[in-house]
């Protein structure tokens, strides 16, 4: 039987790196797409060349790296058009930008936040849904500031919230393919942007942030949340759209 193909975007590290994985372990080969470049408007670092590299030889021949941004129109349909299939799109691409009220956001840290959160997510499925066979999977990431508002952080809460109303809106675009399209919205999780997030609350450590992930009271770690996405990705998953998981320790069902 011919493995299943699946697309993930911000691959190289984090919860795009735990879900490739995670889709290997349940016998997808994987096309992992990553920018692997720093962006003025990020204050931080973003992932490299070899952390994709890295993510490719875990793959241990199934998996294929690939060096994009989903802000590139052309360049993914460039990609995915060279794939002749593909079954499952997940988008993991996103960055976290902010640091001030909202009338001192910049243009450059509004549109990075924009365009790779949600403007790189709707050029994914914009690209990938043709080729999608039907009964395939969409899965994008949110977060936990998809169904909240977070102080010094708009431009990234605001870019969350888009994804949901975009994936929900592709799920009834797609009834009667027997495709799906759900969402994954992760709280307080070990990733990079949770880092830059410590930076702008000014706290001493991420592990700050496990108090307010009750009742859980933990961080989450990435590959608890590419557990969800690969459940999502599978036949057993088909009756499931329009749907945002949450994979936030609570976070977004108690006050």
């Amino acid at each position: 039987m011919n493995q299943p193909v699946a697309l993930v975007t911000g691959a190289a590290r984090g919860i795009g790196a735990a879900t490739v994985a995670a889709l290997v372990a349940d016998g997808w080969r994987v096309v992992a797409l990553d920018a692997c470049a720093d962006d003025p408007a990020v204050s931080y670092a973003q992932a490299t060349p070899a952390d994709l590299d890295t993510v490719v030889v875990a793959g241990a021949g199934a998996v294929t790296g690939v060096v994009a941004d989903v802000r590139d129109q052309a360049a993914l349909e460039e990609v995915i058009d060279g794939l002749g299939v593909l079954h499952a799109l997940v988008t993991c691409a996103g960055v976290a930008t902010g640091g001030g009220p909202m009338w001192k956001v910049t243009d450059a840290e509004w549109e990075a936040a924009i365009g790779i959160n949600l403007t790189g997510t709707f050029n994914a499925v914009r690209a990938a849904v043709p080729l999608i066979a039907n009964g395939g999977r969409v899965v994008a990431v949110a977060s936990a500031a998809g169904s909240l508002g977070l102080r010094h952080m708009g431009p990234y809460a605001a870019a969350k919230h888009g994804v949901i109303g975009l994936i929900r809106s592709l799920a009834a675009d797609l009834a009667g393919t027997g495709t799906t399209a759900n969402i994954v919205s992760p709280g307080s999780t070990a990733t990079a942007p949770l880092d830059a997030s410590a930076a702008i609350y000014g706290l001493d450590s991420v592990d700050d942030f496990a108090r307010h992930q009750e009742p859980l009271g933990r961080l989450i770690d990435p590959a608890e949340v590419a557990a969800a996405i690969a459940w999502l990705c599978s036949p057993v998953a088909s009756a499931i759209t329009g749907a945002v998981v949450p994979v936030d320790g609570g976070m977004t069902a108690t006050p």
